[in-house]
């Protein structure tokens, strides 16, 4: 029988980590309290399920009127919302008693930090402000907090790396690169990243320490997107564009959903080498991410 750990807040329950994190979460002995802003996840939970949902609101408790009274305290925390929104929730997290905070961040606060693009350069700046923001946070309030750090995160056909380039593919039948395009990735698995929070809960080698989390394999960024062509059943295809081209292009393709956060530094990046080690969380967390394999489930539908 699994011994019972505590109980555990998360935020960003309904992403595409939170969707492997709350199994695991259940099967490792914890007792799990869902936020989420949707209510058909807070008003319709699912017969016998183990999680209790609320219903997430800024800066304030919700209605926790289903709770037991004892229930309410919740000491250990886990945020898979973007890191520059959890500030809106410290106020939250106090009042449920909060000790122990484990929140997502983003490689791309590195490999953003000297884009081409003023948006992405401003999204580098906001997650190293927030990150900082967090840390002080706990230091006044004498809690602890671990960071992760995923690099490009795939799964469950929802993400936006490799969805995005698959949905690409599907509409297209091809792949536009600009050069070679033998850039270096690391694609991590979003269950792999799952893993890494709830190990990050109970791991005191991992105190008020930052990790980047980054996959098991690294691959060029054309051999990542030949992988994406041979799970939709396709040959690959490639056309070379110069960039001139990407930044026409992109203009137009910002119309379709799919494509909104495209931008011309992405295709800039293609041929830059963005990997990170992640020997620091694989000794203090048990870290050991999966190759880069793609399965029918991590393919849109």
């Amino acid at each position: 029988m699994i011994a019972h750990k505590g109980r555990v807040g998360v935020l960003g329950a309904t992403s595409i980590i939170g969707e492997y994190l709350l199994p695991i979460l259940v099967e490792e002995g914890w007792d799990v309290v869902a936020f989420s802003r949707q209510v058909r996840y807070t008003k319709q939970p699912l017969e016998n399920c183990p999680i209790i949902w609320q219903l997430l609101t800024k800066s304030k408790l919700s209605d926790i009127s289903n709770v037991h009274q004892t229930e309410k305290q919740i000491t250990y925390w886990i945020s898979l919302a973007p890191i520059w929104v959890l500030p809106e929730y410290f106020a939250m997290l106090l009042d449920y008693g909060a000790k122990h905070v484990v929140a997502i961040s983003s490689t791309s606060r590195f490999t953003k930090s000297v884009s081409s693009d003023p948006a992405e350069m401003e999204l580098a700046e906001c997650l190293a402000e927030n990150e900082e923001r967090l840390i002080a946070w706990t230091k006044k309030e004498k809690l602890t907090y671990i960071v992760l750090r995923p690099t490009l995160v795939y799964g469950l056909g929802r993400d936006k790396n490799v969805s995005v380039i698959a949905a690409f593919i599907r509409r297209f039948s091809f792949f536009s690169v600009f050069g070679a395009a033998r850039g270096l990735r690391q694609p991590v698995h979003a269950q792999d990243v799952a893993s890494g929070f709830v190990a990050a809960l109970g791991a005191r080698a991992a105190i008020n320490r930052c990790y980047n989390i980054s996959g098991g394999e690294v691959v060029t960024y054309r051999e990542m997107v030949c992988r994406i062509f041979s799970a939709l059943g396709r040959k690959p295809r490639f056309v070379e564009f110069p960039l001139w081209f990407f930044r026409v292009a992109i203009v137009i393709l910002r119309i379709f959903p799919p494509f909104h956060n495209w931008s011309a530094a992405m295709a800039e990046r293609m041929n830059q080498d963005i990997i990170f080690d992640h020997e620091d969380a694989s000794r203090d967390l048990g870290f050991a991410p999966r190759p880069f394999r793609l399965s029918i489930e991590d393919i849109p539908k």
